[in-house]
């Protein structure tokens, strides 16, 4: 496989993206975007990518932190934010204002962190990154050795929420995988044309709760929506570089993607 490294135009400025294409010669491959935690897209993300690219995707992985974020948004410092952002009521977490009353309150060698942390966090963002995603789905589409048809994505935790928004708004996108992520609105499901998959843990109440709510919005909308929940997982139980790791769930999960990708897609 061939490993490259892409600048792709999106609002103003330009999303890195991690790009790997398979050694397999074929005139067309399908196409994957491979959407990142919140840690960005780490080592974990980039093996995931490669894992794509050895199944014969052309598969990107952006980095949707691109830009002056990126210099804030280090593993480390998310790491900080995270710590911080447990002592939150989720009452907090979901209005704007409180949230930065909250960064303001911070130390001060913290509170930018939080800031921009609680910032790519909130819904208008992620409208922005589902935009960003968008030009990442069209810059595929024009590769000469991508088949426009068969794009899809993958996204897990943060990234798993804006695979579903991306559906939203690419009417052209075949598949999304949602691992462990929050519902798009569901005012947007109508809009999304794209058959998904959603890979959920058991012990992650407040993701996994509302996906009977999804499930209704995509079976109301004549959608295909099929999801799984794994019995004793936890949040993020498909990275294998983190405490939650659930190597059962993880092991039957890659499979489960495959299996709807190549359905989807025409792998």
């Amino acid at each position: 496989m061939t490993e490259t490294d892409a600048r792709i135009p999106s609002r103003g400025r330009e999303i890195d993206c991690y790009l790997v294409t398979p050694d397999e010669v074929r005139p067309r491959h399908p196409a994957v975007v491979v959407i990142h935690e919140i840690f960005g897209p780490d080592a974990h993300i980039r093996d995931v990518t490669r894992r794509f690219a050895g199944q014969g995707y052309v598969a990107a992985a952006p980095n949707l932190f691109s830009g002056d974020d990126a210099r804030l948004l280090t593993p480390q410092n998310i790491h900080r934010a995270l710590a911080s952002m447990a002592t939150v009521p989720p009452e907090v977490r979901r209005d704007p204002a409180k949230m930065a009353e909250f960064a303001a309150a911070q130390p001060v060698e913290i509170r930018p962190i939080m800031e921009v942390f609680g910032r790519v966090n909130q819904p208008t963002a992620q409208v922005g990154f589902a935009q960003d995603l968008l030009a990442v789905t069209r810059f595929l589409r024009g590769l000469p050795g991508v088949d426009p048809a068969r794009v899809g994505s993958v996204g897990f935790c943060f990234g798993g929420s804006l695979s579903a928004r991306l559906a939203t708004v690419d009417p052209e996108l075949r598949a999304a995988v949602i691992f462990y992520g929050q519902n798009p609105p569901l005012t947007d499901v109508p809009k999304i044309r794209a058959s998904m998959l959603g890979l959920y843990a058991s012990e992650d109440p407040g993701i996994t709760g509302t996906v009977p709510q999804l499930a209704e919005a995509m079976r109301r909308a004549g959608l295909r929506f099929d999801y799984h929940i794994y019995s004793g997982a936890k949040h993020a139980f498909f990275n294998d570089t983190r405490p939650n790791y659930h190597r059962e769930s993880a092991v039957d999960a890659w499979p489960r993607v495959l299996a709807f990708l190549g359905k989807e897609l025409g792998a």
